[in-house]
Parts: C-alpha cells; sequence; structure tokens
C-alpha cells in the first residue's frame, strides 16, 4: 500500500505539461491520487500566500522544474525566489521538486533539491518519481484500457518536427483551448486552424503545442504547406517514413499516407503550417481518429476546421517575452517597447533581441525612434505594406548588421533572393566559391564562419536556426535557417536594381549547380521538391541562360513524372511567357516548354486546349526551315496523343505514320527507343481505329524490341505487353490475353506498385480478361478495387477513373445490380459528354450502354429510341465499319426485336453480319454473336431453315475459338446473347 499519502498535486510551468501529465499517470498507477496544477508566477506579485495557496491542496506538493525556472536567477524574479525558499523551508515534508532541465539552477531551486529526471530511462524515472513523492509502496491497480501517457524522452515512432523554441512565452489559454478541442474529437478526428495575419505567432504557437501534448501521439508530421508543391511532396514523404511502399506518383503516395493514417490504431497528428487555400490541400486532410492543426490567414478554413483566432500578445505576454528576449529591460522598458510595436510577436522578437545584442543603445531612445521615426531617414522608401514603427525597426536592425559584419548582411540579402521560409542553406553550403558574390566567396566554404555568420543572423533578426546531426569538416553545422514572409519581403523592398541583379544572378548560379539533372531518377526527386520554391522568386523563369532555362524544364518534368500536372502546366505556362517573347517561338528551350505544357494539359483531361498548343507548335515549325529533326518528332507525336484522346483516329494515325517514318530516318532505326515510342503510339491508333490485327502485329513487334533493349521487367516492356493484352482480348482471344494479362500485372506490382497509373490500367485490362472468362465476381471486385483508387487519386471525372467507371457498372448489371449500373452508367455518359462533347465516341458508346440497361427494366420503346439515336451518332463518329458501330447496330437490332420489329431486325442484321465478316472476320466473337442472333430473328419471320444453317454455323465457330465450355459459347447454343457493350479504350 502506499504511505498515507492521500494526494499528490503535481505543479508545473506550461511548457512541461507533458511531463506533469507522466508523473500524475505514474502516481495514480502507484495507487495514488494525483492532480496536475499549472502555476504562472508571471501573472501575479511574488509572496509567500501565493505559494501557500498551493498547500490549500491535501497532501504533497511536488514541483516539475524546467528551463522556464531559470527566471529566478534574474533580478524581476528573485523574490519569487525567496518567497519560494522560505515557504520550503517551513514545509520541507509536503513540498518536493523532480527537475527536467539540463540547465543550472538558480540558487533558490537548488535548496528544494530536485531529484533529475532528464537523461533516465523510463523506469529509473518513474522511480525517483515515487521517491519524490514519498511513496514507498505500490498498490495493485485494475487493468485501465485507457492509453498511458509516454514517457516525455520517449519520441514518437515517426516525427519530423522542428526543434522548439525555448523562448515560448505565454499563449496559455490558446494552447488550452487547442488541446481541448483536439482532445474531445479523438475518436472521430478533428481539424482545428489557427488563423490571424503574419508575424502574429500562429506557427510558434503550434510549434509549442506539439512538443508540449507530442508524448499523446505516435505519430506527428509538420508539413510547410505555404506553396502547394511543397505542402504535397512533404506530406507524400510520410509515406515512405510510415513503411508504405511508394511509387512515382506523388498523388499516389499522398493516397497511400492517407490511407495508412485512416486505418491505423496509432494515434497521429498533422501540422499544416502556413497554408492558403483550403481547396489546394483539400488532399492533405485526412480523416480518421487523428488531429490535423493548421496555421492560416485564411478565413475560409472556417468551412474544414474549427478557427481559432490568434491575436497579438497580451500586454503582460509581451512584457515577459521582451524581458526574457533581452535581460536588460526593466519591467517598464518591455511595456514600452511592446506599446512601440503594438504587441506584434514577430516584431517585439526582433526589436528585443536587436536591443540585447548592442548593449549600449539607449533603450528609451530607440523605443522613441520605432514610434515616431522616419523611414527617409534610414535611406528607404515608405511602404505601405508595413506600418512605419516596424519600416523603422527593420532598418535600424539592417543597418547595424551592414556595420558590424558586412558578411552576413550580404548572407540576408542573398538569402532573400530564395523563397522566404525555410531557407536553402545547405544549397548554399555546397555551393562553388566561383558561384557566390564577394565576401560569401570566402565565407560560405569555411565552416566556421559560415556557421559564425549564421548565427549573427539569428541573433540580430531572430531568424530561427537548427544544427545539423551530422559535423562538416569536423564542424557541427547549421542544417536550416527560417525566415517570416513578411521581413523576407521588407529585405527585398530594401535592395537596389543592381544590388538585385547581382544577387539573382548569384542564387540562380547556386540553383543551377544544385541541379541534378536527372528528373527521372526518383533518387533526385527530394532535390527537385526542394529546388521548385525558389525558381520564381529566384528569377530563374525571367533569366536568358539556358543552363537557368534547363533547370525550370528539369523542374517541370519532374512534376511531370510525380504526376503534379496541374503545377507543372503553370510552371510551363509561366515560362513560355517569359521566354518566348525573348528567345522566339522556335528556340529549343520554349519549344520543350510548350511540349510539355501540351502533356500536362492531356494528362489533365483539357484535349482542346491541348490540341491548340500542339498545333500551334506544329505549325511554327512547319515555317521554320532550321527546325531540328527531333523537335518536329515530338511535336507530331504530342499532337497526335491529344487528336486520339479526342476520338480523331484518322487524324491522329495520319500524324503518327509521319512521326515514325521521321523518327525511323532522324534517328536511323526503327528499334531505338524513342523511334519505337512513337511507333507505339502509332500501334494505339490504329486499335482505336478499330484495326485490331494490325494493331497487334506492330505491339507485338515493339514488346519483342523492347525486351531485348530493355529487358523484361522495364516498365516500358511492361506497357507493350499490357498493349499486346488489351489487344488479343479485343480481337476475342480471351484465354491467351489472360494469361499474358495475370503475369503482367504481378510484374507492374512488383516493379511500380500497386497504386501506379500503369498498374491500374494492368489491373483494369486484367479485370476485363477475367469478365470475357466468365469469372464475373472476381472480374467485378477487382474492378471495384480500381475505379477507388482511381477516384482516390485523380477524382470522378479523370479519363482512367471514367473508364473504369464505364466498365464497372457492365459488370454491376451482369452480375444483377441493375440499378446501381444504371446510376453509374448515365453518370459516367454524362461526364463524357461535357468533357469531350456528346459527339465523342466515347460520350455516344456509354451512352449506348444505357440501352442494355432500359431495356432490362422493360422500358423498350425508350431503349430502343436510343439505340436508334446512338447508332445514328457513332456512324458518324467513326464509320460504319468500325467494331464499336457495328456493336452499337447490333443492340439496335436485338432492341427491334424485343419491341416486335422482327423484320427491321433483321434487316440491318442481315447489314451488320456482311459488315463484321469484313471489319473483324468470320471467327471474331461478335460477329458469331450477330449471327445467332440474326437466326433469331429469321425464326420469328418464319425463316426456319435459313436460321438453323446460322445458328448452326455461328455454334461452330464460336466453339473452335472459345472452347465447348465457354460462356460465351453457353449462351449462343442456348439462345440467350443478345447484346454488346462498350469499353472505352486504353491510350
Amino acid at each position: 500500500m502506499a504511505e498515507h499519502i492521500p494526494h499528490v498535486t503535481v505543479v508545473f510551468a506550461g511548457q512541461s505539461e507533458p511531463w506533469a501529465n507522466w508523473i500524475v499517470g505514474q502516481i495514480n498507477a502507484a495507487g495514488c491520487a494525483a492532480a496536475p496544477v499549472r502555476w504562472s508566477p508571471a501573472r501575479q506579485g511574488p509572496s509567500q500566500d501565493a505559494l501557500t495557496g498551493l498547500l490549500e491542496a491535501p497532501g504533497r506538493i511536488l514541483l516539475v522544474i524546467d528551463d522556464w525556472f531559470e527566471k529566478f536567477a534574474e533580478v524581476r524574479y528573485e523574490a519569487w525566489g525567496d518567497a519560494l525558499r522560505q515557504v520550503h523551508g517551513r514545509h520541507p515534508d509536503r513540498i518536493a521538486a523532480v527537475s527536467v532541465t539540463t540547465r543550472p539552477l538558480p540558487d533558490a531551486l537548488i535548496a528544494l533539491g530536485p531529484v533529475a529526471l532528464r537523461g533516465l530511462r523510463a523506469e529509473a524515472a518513474r522511480r525517483r518519481v515515487l521517491e519524490a513523492a514519498g511513496i514507498t509502496a505500490v498498490a495493485p491497480q485494475a487493468v485501465s484500457l485507457d492509453r498511458p501517457p509516454r514517457f516525455p524522452d520517449n519520441p514518437p515512432r515517426v516525427q519530423n518536427v522542428p526543434r522548439r523554441n525555448r523562448r515560448f512565452t505565454g499563449r496559455g489559454e490558446i494552447l488550452d483551448r487547442v488541446h481541448d478541442h483536439l482532445a474531445a474529437s479523438r475518436t472521430e478526428g478533428g481539424v482545428l486552424a489557427l488563423c490571424g495575419p503574419g508575424g502574429i505567432g500562429k506557427t510558434q504557437i503550434a510549434l509549442e503545442y506539439v512538443h508540449r501534448f507530442k508524448g499523446e501521439y505516435d505519430i506527428v508530421w509538420w508539413v510547410d504547406a505555404t506553396g502547394r508543391g511543397t505542402a504535397r511532396e512533404q506530406f507524400g514523404a510520410l509515406a515512405e517514413a510510415l513503411g508504405v511502399p511508394t511509387g512515382a506518383n506523388l498523388d499516389r503516395s499522398i493516397a497511400a499516407a492517407v490511407e495508412r493514417l485512416r486505418a491505423t490504431a496509432d494515434s497521429w497528428l498533422i501540422v499544416l503550417d502556413g497554408a492558403g487555400d483550403p481547396a489546394k490541400v483539400q488532399a492533405l486532410l485526412p480523416d480518421g481518429p487523428g488531429h490535423v492543426l493548421v496555421t492560416t490567414s485564411q478565413q475560409e478554413w472556417s468551412a474544414e476546421a474549427e478557427l481559432v483566432q490568434v491575436n497579438r500578445f497580451e500586454r503582460e505576454e509581451s512584457i515577459t517575452f521582451a524581458g526574457r528576449r533581452s535581460g536588460r529591460l526593466s519591467e517598464s522598458e518591455a511595456g514600452l517597447l511592446a506599446e512601440a510595436v503594438e504587441d506584434l510577436p514577430l516584431l517585439l522578437d526582433q526589436t528585443a533581441a536587436w536591443l540585447g545584442i548592442n548593449p549600449t543603445v539607449d533603450v528609451l531612445e530607440y523605443i522613441r525612434e520605432l514610434k515616431k521615426g522616419d523611414p527617409d531617414r534610414f535611406g528607404l522608401l515608405a511602404s505601405k505594406e508595413y506600418p512605419e514603427s516596424f519600416q523603422v525597426a527593420w532598418a535600424k536592425t539592417l543597418n547595424s548588421l551592414h556595420d558590424q559584419d558586412v558578411g552576413a548582411w550580404k548572407l540576408l540579402n542573398l538569402l532573400a533572393c530564395f523563397s522566404p521560409g525555410v531557407v536553402p542553406v545547405r544549397l548554399l553550403q555546397a555551393a562553388r566559391a566561383a558561384d557566390l558574390p564577394k565576401p560569401l566567396d570566402r565565407v560560405v566554404p569555411e565552416p566556421s564562419s559560415w556557421n559564425s555568420a549564421l548565427r549573427r543572423l539569428s541573433e540580430v533578426t531572430s531568424m530561427r536556426l537548427e544544427y545539423d546531426s551530422s559535423p562538416r569538416m569536423d564542424a557541427v553545422t547549421v542544417g536550416t535557417l527560417r525566415m517570416h514572409r513578411l521581413f523576407h519581403s521588407f529585405v527585398r523592398h530594401t535592395q537596389g536594381p543592381d544590388e538585385r541583379a547581382e544577387l539573382s544572378a548569384a542564387a540562380l548560379r547556386v540553383l543551377v549547380s544544385a541541379d541534378p539533372r536527372d528528373p527521372t531518377s526518383s533518387r533526385n526527386w527530394a532535390r527537385y521538391a526542394e529546388l521548385i520554391p525558389h525558381l520564381r522568386i529566384s528569377g530563374a523563369l525571367e533569366s536568358a541562360d539556358e543552363d537557368v532555362r534547363t533547370l525550370v524544364l528539369n523542374c517541370i518534368e519532374y512534376l511531370r513524372m510525380r504526376g503534379e500536372y496541374e503545377d507543372g502546366r503553370s510552371l510551363s505556362h509561366e515560362a513560355i511567357a517569359h521566354w518566348q517573347p525573348v528567345s522566339g517561338p522556335t528556340s529549343r528551350s520554349v519549344l520543350v516548354a510548350v511540349h510539355q505544357k501540351a502533356n500536362m494539359l492531356r494528362r489533365l483531361g483539357r484535349y482542346t486546349e491541348a490540341e491548340s498548343v500542339g498545333r500551334a507548335v506544329l505549325d511554327r515549325l512547319a515555317d521554320n526551315g532550321d527546325a531540328e529533326p527531333i523537335e518536329v518528332i515530338r511535336a507530331r507525336d504530342g499532337l497526335g496523343g491529344t487528336l486520339m484522346a479526342l476520338g480523331r483516329y484518322d487524324e491522329a494515325r495520319a500524324l503518327l505514320e509521319q512521326a515514325a517514318a521521321e523518327a525511323t530516318t532522324a534517328l536511323g532505326s526503327a528499334w531505338v527507343p524513342r523511334t519505337l515510342s512513337v511507333r507505339n503510339n502509332l500501334a494505339e491508333v490504329m486499335g482505336l481505329q478499330g484495326h485490331y490485327e494490325e494493331s497487334l502485329h506492330l505491339h507485338r513487334e515493339i514488346l519483342a524490341a523492347r525486351v531485348e533493349l530493355l529487358g523484361g521487367r522495364n516498365p516500358l516492356t511492361l506497357h507493350s505487353a499490357l498493349r499486346t493484352a488489351w489487344t488479343l482480348r479485343l480481337l476475342g482471344r480471351y484465354r491467351e490475353a489472360l494469361e499474358i494479362q495475370e503475369h503482367n500485372s504481378l510484374l507492374h506490382g512488383q516493379e511500380l506498385d500497386r497504386n501506379h497509373g500503369q498498374t491500374l490500367n494492368a489491373d483494369h485490362n486484367l479485370a476485363l480478361c477475367l469478365r470475357r472468362e466468365g469469372k464475373l465476381l472476381q472480374a467485378r471486385q477487382l474492378m471495384l478495387s480500381v475505379r477507388k483508387r482511381r477516384t482516390a487519386r485523380r477524382g470522378r471525372r479523370h479519363p482512367g477513373t471514367l473508364r473504369a467507371s464505364a466498365d464497372y457498372a457492365m459488370l454491376l448489371r451482369e452480375t444483377g445490380d441493375i440499378r446501381a449500373a444504371y446510376d453509374l452508367a448515365d453518370d459516367t455518359a454524362a461526364l463524357y459528354a461535357v468533357q469531350l462533347g456528346e459527339d465523342h465516341p466515347y460520350a455516344v458508346g456509354t451512352r449506348a450502354n444505357l440501352v442494355l440497361l432500359l431495356s432490362d427494366a422493360g422500358e423498350h420503346e425508350g431503349a430502343g429510341a436510343l439505340a436508334e439515336q446512338t447508332l445514328r451518332r457513332m456512324a458518324e463518329a467513326v464509320g460504319a465499319d468500325h467494331p464499336w458501330t457495328l456493336g452499337v447496330a447490333f443492340n439496335t437490332a436485338t432492341a427491334r426485336h424485343r419491341i416486335g420489329d422482327d423484320e427491321g431486325a433483321v434487316r440491318l442484321g442481315e447489314d451488320l453480319l456482311r459488315r463484321a465478316t469484313r471489319t473483324l472476320g468470320a471467327q471474331h466473337p461478335l460477329t458469331s454473336t450477330i449471327a445467332a442472333a440474326l437466326a433469331q430473328d429469321l425464326r420469328a419471320t418464319g425463316d426456319e431453315a435459313r436460321a438453323d444453317a446460322l445458328q448452326a454455323d455461328a455454334l461452330v465457330r464460336i466453339t473452335a475459338l472459345l472452347g465447348r465450355d465457354h460462356q460465351h459459347v453457353r449462351s449462343i447454343r442456348h439462345g440467350m446473347q443478345r447484346y454488346w457493350d462498350f469499353e472505352p479504350q486504353l491510350f
């Protein structure tokens, strides 16, 4: 049993709440009652009565001493130290202390004999806590299912949290509100946004919350959300940290991380720091039993999150903070400084720090200048972006930095040519001396002088720095430095045109040197993600230097590789706008940027825009007699791909045939990778034209060549195998197609990942192969999985999602779920019509599928009318002999049969059989099915002899192709197969 200790009150300052909670948990587990109490001496005058009030609680007082208690050595807090020493002297049996700081303790606290807990294992720390609390025996406790607080020195299993700000002060009410709200939403999850203007301290509050309460989480992931690309890349990195297999596509990495958070039993916290428009980070808001903490200046977050407004410091908080930041300030001086900077935390931090490192400056005179000074005195043009007091304070900071350390001042101005937030100190460290302006060419390469300059910047400007864990040249170096957006903007505002040009040129040289020059390799993706935020502000997009432009183009290619098509489109569009007026429309860099823009538009499903861009490029190249052949080939190939998407297959084929011939001539062979890529597109358009045998022959040639050149597991080789299996299935060679596709899908999962776009295509085709082999439930389940993965990554309107939806609707129909099938088929057809136009073959074909579902529901008149309409439109779109038109015509004949128009069905059926035999061959499953249906219609009109002959011939042919026991053969044998459904094709 515990030795007559009814209760322990654990007293702590705000930042030690994780320790207090853990200590309370250990005391409770030992069989004693305990309660945490936050104590804030700064909010009241020092007196023994205030301390004695803590003793009103029964039992023992256990004081948790942390870094905050260093204040007791300061003049302002000496009285508190004396009061604590006297109260302890009168009640030594009731007051004990534990220390969780590694810093030297003031004399007043040493007198308490605090027990040190830092640096111990959890069990050793537990024994010391119980001893300090006077607990000599532990009572057995009932098993609790509640999660105990984690030992504070044990970090979360997965985390990437910035270093704690040891100067953090106040904000207790906001922190309590954040914690209470998120704790209350533990089971269903919660999103909370700290909202306020720049410089108000939102990031610091979020950072303090993370460090104060990270013991409650197993996963804590911090994301810089100031830029969409950076935010997505950093969130995507969480998947790898969680051990989730990821592939090339960033969307899939993000979705994998979200899925793991949704499914895990671990508690998690995601911080989105500096988020703008909620729509741009919507994919980074996981649902499930975890927490998301956002910092933002935008009120629109109220629709997504619980909004907590962050205001300026309370005056008492300002005074306390300024006093901690600069020990030379008296309480009244700290109050005057707080008034001068309007209690804005960012400026208060910087001005107090500046006073701290300039001890000879008269404090009151400095404050008067802040309140009444004129920016003109400091050589500045006044800016409406900031109040004059801010401009004066920052101007004095910059001027003193220039006077005291020119190297640090130059470094600050160079850093302002990169993006704000976490500035790229590692890139500068790795830069060549010749790329840097003087005197930085001597400062940066030497670790000691480099660290000295960065420390000076941190001291003067309050830019927060953190050190790398691994030394450089036997010296520990700075790893990150954080520059606030407002201060960053002000520094740029002070730069003259010549100075800006010099510094921007240096920044561009640093970025070019940091370019790995291979955006296709996943090893380099983290570097490209680091480079992209700096392109615009450094002036890279305006540069005429070819090395800089190559950097920009490599970043665009990285975005394409990662599936970030909207960001890639935007960046390529900006590059073209800057480069084309300077270099002309046919310069290499402009042509590559235009090609990438069209590529991104096509992948976004914006085909009409992609065609306009691609055609303009081809026209310009045609007018330029000096155009490089490879540029013309690339333009024809890209435009051909766009025309395929638009359903203009004959035009696309003409372009691709020309591109393939030119590539063979220019590159010297039909079998080199670039030529094979063009020929692959040619084989695809042949399939879209309905020339399946021709397409299969070319796909097999390309597959054999890629196996020889690239090996059997290369993604391009796997794509050729997928296309071969796809075309075999279209030819009715179902078993052969299934055998190839089963192996192909397995290899895709091994070489790429389950959610890679190409893997999804492989799984899609596997589901269709399974369907044709009669494995309907297995096919339905796999297609559902493909559709869900597509929707999660690209949304319901993406071409890949629409393709999966169309085919899944038909699988729902075949397995008896007619209502769900109709709703999905109708929605898919409508989306195709909106995206591609009502006359596009995919819009017509998916609308034709509704004929089957209307007929299933007994609406034969409506089905017949829709069948006749879609037949006319499909013939206009792709021609009367195209397999798609034949399929729609077959359903139209069936619709006529079901409304009793057997003669009309026979007329259409006879014409249809001739066309199908000519186009697909007598052995094709559709030809045999048309013949069997025509036999039924002939029988209905009384022509029994011809009907019997047609039926017998169709049965022989389909049996020879598929085997006696195939479901399709059985349905024809029993007169049940009277439909065809449209499948949107992969391209």
